[in-house]
C-alpha cells in the first residue's frame, strides 16, 4: 500500500493546519521507527513500512500541496500499483477539529492537494482519511490553513495524531471497511 500524507515542505509550514497529512505520517513513522529519505525521482520523502513481511510506503510529496498528484502518480506508476493501493491522509476544513472521516472515494471538496491527485490519476476512486481543522473564528481560509495550531488546537490534534499508527496498522491488517467502521466519527 502507498500511504500518502499531504502537506508543504519547509520550516515555515511545519505544524500548520494544512500540514496535518505530513504530521500524521511523522507520527506513524516515529511509532514504527521509520526514517524518511528524499527520493528525487519521485519528488517525495519516502519511508518503508514493513508489515507481516510486506513492504508498504509512507510518502510525503515535496511538490507542495497544489501539485501533490505529480509525485503520487510517479510512485504508483513506478511500483505498478493501482488506485486500490493508495491511501491519502489530509486536513479537512469542513470537519470539526480533530475529527476523523475515512472514505473509499469522493470529490476534492475544494482541497487543492486532492484536486491535483484527482487530475493526475483521472479518478476520485482512492481511499482517504480526512482530519478536521474547522475554523473556530472568521479568518481568511488561506491565512488559516497556513497558520500554526494554537495551544488549544494542538492538544486536540495531538490526541487525533496518536491514533494514526493504530489506524494504519488496522488498515494493513483488516482493510478499509474495518477502519471505516471503527474510526469514522472519532
Amino acid at each position: 500500500m502507498i500511504i500518502v500524507g499531504l502537506g508543504n515542505i519547509g520550516k515555515e509550514y511545519e505544524k500548520t493546519h494544512h500540514n496535518l497529512g505530513f504530521m500524521a505520517l511523522d507520527t506513524i513513522a516515529k511509532s514504527n521507527k521509520i526514517e524518511f529519505l528524499l527520493e528525487k525521482k519521485f519528488q517525495a520523502y519516502i519511508g518503508e513500512y514493513q508489515k507481516d513481511g510486506v513492504k508498504h510506503l509512507l510518502v510525503k510529496p515535496t511538490t507542495y500541496m497544489n501539485n501533490s498528484g505529480i509525485a503520487i502518480k510517479a510512485i504508483l506508476d513506478y511500483y505498478k500499483k493501482d488506485l486500490s493501493d493508495l491511501f491519502v491522509i489530509y486536513d479537512e476544513l469542513a470537519l470539526p477539529l480533530g475529527s476523523i472521516r475515512i472514505r473509499k472515494s469522493g470529490s476534492a471538496a475544494g482541497h487543492n492537494g486532492v484536486k491535483s491527485i484527482i487530475k493526475e490519476l483521472q479518478s476520485e476512486n482512492f481511499a482517504r482519511l480526512r482530519i478536521g481543522i474547522a475554523k473556530e473564528k472568521e479568518i481568511d481560509t488561506i491565512t488559516y490553513v497556513l497558520s500554526k495550531f494554537s495551544k488549544k488546537e494542538q492538544a486536540t490534534i495531538s490526541l487525533t495524531l496518536d491514533k494514526m499508527p493504530g489506524i494504519i496498522d488496522d488498515l494493513l491488517t483488516y482493510g478499509i471497511d474495518y477502519i471505516m467502521n471503527h474510526y469514522n466519527g472519532e
